[in-house]
C-alpha cells in the first residue's frame, strides 16, 4: 500500500474524531442527551443573585447555546436556546444585584471573548467538515492530500483561537466568582473535549502534509533512464560519425 494512501487513512480517522468532539461542543445546551448535557464551559454559584427577568438558575452553566442549571451532574432547566452566546451574567439575567463588581459594572472583555470564542468554534468545525469531504480523494492522489491539509491547517487555527479564548475567558470569569465568595469550577467536558479537538486536527495536519509530500520515485526513474539513453544516443551518434569520416577517408586516399 502506498505511503501516501496510509498516512492520509490515518489523518482521516483524527480529522473525523475532532469533528465529533466537537459537534458534542456545539451541541450543548441545545441537545439534552449524553455527552452533550455534560458539555459546560463555566458553572458558577448565583446565590444572592436576582433580578426582574427569568428565574436565575443556581447553579448557573453557561453553554455554547444557553445557560443551564444542574442536576445529577447534567445540564438541566437550560434557557432559551440562543446564538452567539455571550458570558455577560448582567445581560444574561438581567440584573446587577448580587453580581461581583467586574460584572455589574464592566464585563465587556468577558462578552466579546466568548462571543468571538464562539465564532471560531463553528469556523473550525465547518473547514474540518470541507476537509472531511475532500480527504477521500487525499487517500489516491497528494495533490487532494495537500489542499485537504490546507483545510485542516485552517480547521487547526481556527480551533486555537476558539480553545485560547474559551480558556481566557473561563479562567478569569472563575477567579472573580470565587474572588466574591461564590464557588465556580470550569467544564471538564468542555475543556476535554475543545483541546482533543485541537491535538487531533494537528495530528491530522501533519499526516496530510507528510502525505502529500511524497515522491514518485517512478517518475523519478523515467528522467533518470530518460536521460541516460538520450546519453548514449548521443555517444553512438558520434561513433559512427567518426567511422563514416575514416571510411571516406580511406576511400578518397
Amino acid at each position: 500500500m502506498p505511503k501516501n494512501t496510509i498516512t492520509s487513512a490515518i489523518s482521516i480517522f483524527f480529522l473525523a474524531a475532532g469533528i465529533v468532539l466537537s459537534i458534542f461542543i456545539v451541541l450543548s445546551g441545545a441537545v439534552n442527551s449524553s455527552p452533550m448535557n455534560k458539555v459546560y464551559f463555566l458553572q458558577a454559584s448565583t446565590a444572592g443573585i436576582s433580578g426582574s427577568g427569568p428565574s436565575v438558575p443556581n447553579p448557573a452553566r453557561w453553554t455554547y447555546f444557553s445557560i443551564c442549571s444542574a442536576r445529577n451532574g447534567n445540564n438541566a432547566a437550560c434557557g432559551k436556546v440562543t446564538a452567539a452566546q455571550p458570558f455577560d451574567p448582567r445581560r444574561n439575567f438581567g440584573t446587577r444585584n448580587g453580581l461581583p463588581d467586574q460584572f455589574a459594572n464592566g464585563g465587556s472583555m468577558y462578552y466579546y471573548e466568548s462571543r468571538v470564542a464562539w465564532a471560531f468554534y463553528i469556523i473550525a468545525l465547518f473547514f474540518a467538515v470541507m476537509a472531511l469531504l475532500l480527504s477521500v480523494t487525499a487517500l489516491c492522489s497528494r495533490l487532494a492530500a495537500k489542499f485537504t491539509g490546507m483545510m485542516t491547517i485552517i480547521a487547526l487555527v481556527a480551533q486555537a483561537v476558539a480553545a485560547a479564548l474559551m480558556t481566557a475567558w473561563t479562567v478569569q470569569a472563575r477567579s472573580v466568582f470565587r474572588k466574591n465568595g461564590q464557588a465556580a469550577s470550569l467544564g471538564p467536558y468542555a475543556y476535554g473535549f475543545t483541546w482533543a479537538t485541537f491535538f487531533a486536527w494537528l495530528i491530522a495536519t501533519v499526516l496530510f502534509c507528510i502525505g502529500g509530500s511524497g515522491e514518485k520515485k517512478d517518475s523519478g526513474y523515467q528522467k533518470k533512464s530518460y536521460f541516460g539513453r538520450k546519453r548514449s544516443t548521443r555517444s553512438r551518434g558520434s561513433f559512427r560519425d567518426s567511422e563514416s569520416g575514416r571510411r571516406v577517408k580511406d576511400e578518397y586516399e
